[in-house]
């Protein structure tokens, strides 16, 4: 680990980035802690001052986290949602780098409350109309984090015989010729309860993060009612507005 005092590049930027380098190595990423700065500073040959620019850099950007009296470590990389992040889910966690991994996929035919078909217009409602219902555990390759349910509009040529191993949004343009284009989204929070905790393999007493996305396609159509339950520790949502 050497910076080059003679560059053009001041110190802590040049620091900055070795970090990045160094915190993306295998050794660091499954959790074992920085150096303290001390030793850190004098294996970069600068000081303790120049390094806590670029350590304190990264801890903004939510890479790092110190524990006073512990030490600085990578951090746990979470779901980034926002209202500029839209996204499908296969896509947040490409753009994140985690591989996805189905951990249960359900796939049927059932009746729908009252405010779903309210969302796809559906005025005249049976109790006994049905819509296809996908159901899915999902997470990385360790754990589970997310249970997903998504009614699709009835209207919609959905057989159930689709290949939904294929990232949703690309199977329905490519088999339907649907192209979706708005979601809009609302978040609340509760306690897992028995029927989550045990999807996510959790505690019911357990925050989870609740994310409904309802899906609209180019002409303005209502596709799909989405209910997304994450494990609170898994999901992070930014909003960032310009004035």
């Amino acid at each position: 680990m050497k910076l080059n005092p003679n560059s053009s590049i001041p110190l802590h930027p040049q620091a900055e980035n070795l970090l990045r380098e160094l915190i993306n190595t295998d050794e660091y990423k499954t959790g074992k802690f920085l150096p303290n700065e001390v030793d850190l500073s004098k294996q970069l040959n600068i000081s303790r001052n120049t390094l806590r620019q670029a350590i304190n850099k990264l801890v903004f950007e939510g890479l790092l986290v110190r524990k006073k009296g512990v030490g600085t470590k990578v951090a746990k990389k979470s779901i980034l949602g926002g209202v500029q992040n839209w996204l499908s889910f296969s896509q947040e966690m490409k753009q994140l780098g985690v591989q996805i991994k189905n951990f249960e996929m359900k796939i049927s035919f059932k009746t729908f409350r009252n405010e779903i078909a309210v969302f796809f217009g559906i005025t005249n409602a049976q109790p006994t109309d049905r819509c296809l219902v996908l159901e899915r555990v999902r997470g990385n390759v360790e754990m589970p984090f997310v249970y997903f349910i998504s009614y699709f509009n009835p209207e919609l040529p959905l057989t159930g015989d689709e290949n939904f191993q294929m990232p949703l949004y690309e199977m329905l343009e490519k088999t339907h010729g649907i192209v979706v284009k708005t979601s809009r989204e609302e978040i609340s929070a509760r306690l897992a309860g028995d029927f989550i905790a045990e999807k996510l393999e959790i505690s019911p007493n357990d925050p989870i993060l609740i994310r409904k996305r309802f899906v609209y396609d180019v002409e303005g159509r209502a596709i799909e009612y989405n209910v997304g339950y994450y494990k609170a520790d898994s999901f992070t949502y930014t909003i960032e507005a310009t004035r």
